[in-house]
């Protein structure tokens, strides 16, 4: 039998095994002995010790050496002698170590001893099977450690870290990947976190295929250091059940909807409901939902979704078991968009014309909440609590709004208790509401996904900007650039540039830093490109600009567009540091989902930019745009945002409210 083992020649050189006394048919030279070397044997007669010689282009070969010798073995017994070996033919045969005078090569042997040919084929058998067991582990071993020495570490190429460091926690390297990287082998794959269900928010009983994000991602955001309250956490198990009990075309569900048909509340039901009326843009509509969400939670009601033209294209169902989507044949669905504050069954419309109040025994199957933003007097008495009273009596309760409503209802009695259960920590609602809610489509996080890793991933910072101009002409605009500068440069977000200076010196602590701007015109990117091109940083930072689309105007019913701006918000949320804008609800979604305060860019007047250009956030909750200022225990008008400490107005908008912690400074 013959065996073949290659191996690395840098290794073997070193290794040392007895000389045999054999014919070689191939080129390998015989080595002068090396008279310093120890006996294989002490008790019987020493052997020389020979390196072995491997040429590079050949393996060692056992059967080779093997066959010389039982030739050998042949000879002698057939000439009559005795069992010694007489190692002159091999002498005369074997090539010396390469010199022009084979003359004095031969003189270089030294006379071998005499050998007894049984226990030289024993000796022989010792040394075959030595090294049978030790070229294997040499192999080995020149594996993990070849020619050049350790394995070399990954290059660092343009400032980017070649070790995957996602939202802080380095990456281990014994998951599959999520995300292929070709460009670099020494790349470890993302590994999902014991965290994916984010401290017990989500719920384990989904098909993880169906919606890759939701279990994917808590690998690109940070980890919360918001830790949901077990009584938020039992709440949506809570939830959950009911959902699967009296979701779509189940029997409670099938026969609430009787209730309609018949125009009238008919006895009491196991099961009602909130029906959210898909309205306005796509921040709106995320805020307003979690608002819904929040109601349905303080009251037992299941929250039913209008699918409008995008809402199944956007997110994954939140709800194991049964789809928060509303039936396309629900009764009132080709009436939502013609309701309105007038409209018969309107709740404001019915108690100003004093058709219901709280004595009355007969109510409607169904209300319509009108709570956007031109929402009268009698509308806004929804947050009264001798009205929930009333309200509790209804099955279907179907909602429109384009608010964020969520601090007023911090402000009523009948929740507080609850509420303050719920969210210990008060200003983390929508974080916690937002990130069990909404999570985007395998197509969307696709996009997400895709721009995270190409642009992002390998920034030692990420600093996320986002611009809402409201203001009539095409950007972009001088003033606001300038306001964006100020503000990210002032609060050393940003690293000044050196005017003076053509080349960066590389200093030991330089970082990359990648900026994210997203805004419906690129020209603010555009600039920021190029004067981080054009001139070196102070500091020697790198930094790059990035922006995945410019659509130049909202395209709200466009579904691609939506997309895109639900990956750009998620995007956004992945950043370390977050610059908003001023009244917009793409900022505040950003922010929710992120855990992050961010600092927000006055809005200008008379375009110019506003001094100081920017302030922090008090909270990371979203503003409430159109509160009611009304006392509903006192009947009379009051300022709303001075009533508790954890409820006070916005640093953007002074009228509105937002829920802080409630030991923060105005």
């Amino acid at each position: 039998m013959s065996v073949s083992v290659s191996v690395d020649l840098n290794i073997l050189s070193i290794i040392k095994v007895p000389k045999l006394s054999v014919t070689a048919r191939d080129t390998t030279a015989a080595q002068p002995e090396d008279n310093t070397s120890g006996s294989f044997d002490r008790q019987s007669h020493s052997l020389p010790e020979l390196r072995i010689a491997l040429s590079s282009s050949s393996s060692s070969s056992i059967s080779r050496r093997e066959a010389p010798v039982r030739c050998h073995r042949r000879r002698a017994f057939r000439n009559g002698r005795r069992s010694r070996m007489d190692l002159s033919s091999f002498r005369r045969r074997s090539s010396p170590s390469p010199s022009p005078d084979r003359g004095s090569a031969r003189r270089g042997f030294l006379p071998a001893p005499a050998r007894r040919f049984g226990l030289g084929a024993m000796r022989l058998n010792h040394i075959l099977a030595s090294t049978l067991l030790v070229l294997p582990l040499l192999a080995t071993i020149s594996v993990f450690y070849p020619r050049d020495g350790a394995r070399r570490p990954p290059d660092r190429a343009a400032g980017f870290a070649e070790a995957r460091v996602l939202d802080g926690r380095a990456l281990s390297g014994n998951a599959t990947p999520l995300v292929s990287d070709d460009t670099d082998s020494y790349s470890p794959p993302v590994d999902l976190p014991k965290n994916d269900l984010l401290g017990g928010l989500l719920a384990a009983e989904f098909d993880k295929q169906s919606c890759l994000s939701r279990f994917q991602s808590a690998i690109y955001q940070k980890i919360s250091p918001h830790k949901p309250s077990s009584f938020l956490v039992s709440k949506l198990r809570e939830y959950e059940k009911l959902h699967k009990r009296c979701g779509p075309y189940t029997q409670s569900y099938n026969e609430t909807l009787a209730n309609i048909n018949s125009g009238k509340a008919i006895g009491s039901t196991d099961c009602k409901y909130i029906v959210w009326i898909s309205f306005s843009g796509l921040g709106n509509r995320i805020l307003t939902l979690a608002s819904a969400f929040l109601y349905a939670l303080l009251t037992n009601r299941v929250l039913l979704v209008d699918r409008g033209k995008d809402m199944a294209d956007l997110f994954c169902e939140p709800f194991p078991g049964k789809s928060w989507l509303l039936p396309t044949d629900f009764p009132l669905v080709n009436q939502f968009q013609s309701f309105g504050q007038n409209s018969p069954n309107c709740h404001g419309n019915m108690l100003k014309n004093n058709i219901i109040n709280t004595s009355t025994n007969t109510l409607p199957a169904y209300l319509y909440l009108h709570l956007a933003h031109d929402y009268g007097d009698h509308d806004k008495l929804f947050f009264c609590d001798e009205e929930q009273t009333v309200l509790a009596k209804v099955p279907w309760l179907v909602l429109k709004t384009d608010n964020y409503f969520v601090p007023s209802l911090f402000l009523m009695s009948s929740f507080d208790e609850e509420l303050s259960k719920l969210f210990p920590d008060k200003e983390t609602v929508f974080h916690h509401l937002g990130r069990y809610l909404f999570h985007p489509t395998n197509r969307v996080w696709g996009l997400i996904t895709r721009y995270y890793q190409a642009y992002l991933a390998k920034a030692d910072e990420k600093i996320g900007i986002q611009v809402r101009v409201f203001e009539e002409g095409n950007g972009p605009f001088p003033h606001v650039m300038d306001q964006i500068l100020a503000c990210t440069l002032k609060e050393k977000l940003l690293p000044e540039v050196d005017e003076k200076g053509f080349i960066s010196s590389p200093l030991e602590n330089q970082k990359l830093k990648a900026v994210l701007l997203t805004s419906l015109s690129s020209g603010y990117s555009e600039k920021l490109k190029d004067m981080y091109w054009e001139y070196p940083t102070v500091n020697g930072d790198l930094v790059g600009i990035y922006q995945p689309s410019h659509e130049e105007y909202q395209q709200t019913e466009r579904q691609l567009h939506n997309q895109k701006a639900w990956a750009e918000m998620y995007l956004l949320s992945m950043s370390d540091v977050l610059v908003t804008s001023s009244w917009s609800t793409f900022g505040y979604v950003a922010q929710g989902l992120g855990g992050l305060k961010p600092w927000i860019l006055y809005k200008p007047e008379n375009r110019t930019a506003p001094n100081p250009p920017c302030r922090r956030a008090m909270s990371m909750e979203p503003c409430f745009h159109a509160p009611p200022f009304y006392d509903c225990k006192a009947k009379a008008g009051t300022d709303t945002g001075a009533l508790v400490p954890h409820v006070r107005h916005c640093e953007d908008m002074s009228w509105g409210l937002k829920v802080v912690s409630g030991h923060d400074e105005l």
